[in-house]
């Protein structure tokens, strides 16, 4: 049983060298694995490589690799990858084309010994909602039902944790739509600890809980999602991630009379647009710098809907006629105005603000979910990728 149906997350620890002609992977993590830990940065970084290494499927690198108490790596150790108990998906779904769908997901499940099975071959295929393809020859399939036969197929050979190298990156817009409620299943509801490489971020916003951020083949920063996107020294590094704040929240409720969605965090709501998600269900919420505004006073009548007491706690070095503030309203918020407005209002670090957030900036696209609009573009743009 893994760690983290025991109680406590599984460690993993990590560090190594992989020296190629035009490359170089020094990576060092050391993290607890719990829900989906996102690997983030940009292509060619070295994130794959590193996965890979986790994997077992990559020999030439040097150095140490534990998990859960279990050395994989070190200088007289190498655990092949079929013993490491690591699931694996990848951007193809490698299914066994002269297999069925129900002998592609129980191929691992028949050669783990009973003993160690701990999923029902019938929940799994329940939650990637495939009864209907299990009689079916995989090569009849869609690229979003040959991956979610990859999920099920990773997760019935039992593993200790499961890997995830850009699974939907050969799929369109509307195919990956399809298929992120199945891995947020396989988190939420099977608690596998999961690494997820990505360098979209509307998935990692909506899926991680924790970032491990990459660059030119080293591990820059990781940790909780919310304290590595709001970093200001690593917005070199992060990319988009850089456009504001993202924030640990949880669906507190619906008012279906008027449409909205409310959210709580350690500093109380923020209301939006409504989103189809059950009550508690936890979210990551990403806040553009651009739509913050900030005041001393509380506003008066006004259509901004969020209004946040905090404070300031940084302004970022000079960034021309912008300014980037950070701010704390019970948790870490970036708010970019124009240096004049930080002048006229005389903020400085410790002084008491109101943070406004216009209702509309909380929208399905903060939540890393696609518009009706981005669907209908994608739609058009796309093609028939991925099907």
């Amino acid at each position: 049983m893994p760690a983290a149906e025991q109680g406590g997350a599984p460690r993993l620890e990590a560090d190594l060298v992989l020296d190629r002609k035009d490359f170089r992977l020094e990576a060092s993590l050391d993290v607890r694995l719990s829900g989906v830990t996102a690997i983030f940065g940009p292509s060619g970084c070295g994130k794959t490589t590193f996965l890979r290494a986790i994997a077992g499927l990559e020999r030439e690198p040097r150095g140490r690799i534990v998990f859960d108490a279990t050395v994989w790596q070190d200088d007289r150790t190498f655990v092949a990858a079929r013993d490491r108990r690591a699931g694996l998906v990848f951007q193809d779904a490698r299914l066994f084309s002269h297999l069925t769908v129900r002998g592609n997901i129980l191929y691992g499940h028949r050669r783990t010994p009973k003993g160690e099975r701990m999923f029902r071959p019938e929940t799994v295929v329940r939650l990637m909602d495939l009864d209907s393809l299990l009689g079916r020859r995989v090569s009849s399939l869609s690229g979003g039902e040959r991956q979610r036969v990859s999920f099920a197929r990773a997760v019935l050979a039992n593993p200790r944790l499961l890997l995830m190298d850009e699974p939907l990156a050969s799929l369109d817009q509307d195919r990956k739509e399809d298929i992120l409620p199945f891995i947020e299943r396989l988190a939420g509801e099977l608690r596998i600890p999961t690494l997820y490489v990505s360098h979209e971020i509307d998935e990692v916003v909506r899926l991680a809980s924790d970032l491990v951020l990459m660059s030119e083949g080293r591990i820059v920063a990781s940790g909780p999602i919310e304290e590595v996107s709001n970093r200001f020294d690593l917005r070199s590094y992060a990319g988009r991630l850089d456009a504001g704040s993202i924030i640990r929240m949880r669906v507190a409720g619906h008012d279906p009379e008027t449409g909205i969605t409310r959210f709580a965090f350690a500093g109380g709501e923020v209301i939006g647009p409504r989103v189809d998600m059950a009550k508690g269900a936890e979210v990551n919420l990403r806040v553009r710098s651009r739509d913050v505004a900030i005041a001393l006073d509380p506003p008066g009548r006004t259509s901004i809907l969020n209004v946040l007491p905090g404070k300031v706690v940084e302004i970022a070095p000079n960034d021309g006629p912008q300014a980037h503030v950070l701010l704390d309203v019970g948790a870490p918020l970036w708010a970019r105005i124009m240096r004049r407005s930080v002048d006229a209002l005389e903020l400085v670090p410790g002084r008491p603000i109101y943070a406004l957030v216009k209702a509309v900036a909380v929208d399905r696209r903060s939540l890393g979910r696609p518009t009706a609009m981005d669907l209908s573009l994608a739609e058009r743009g796309g093609g028939e990728r991925g099907r």
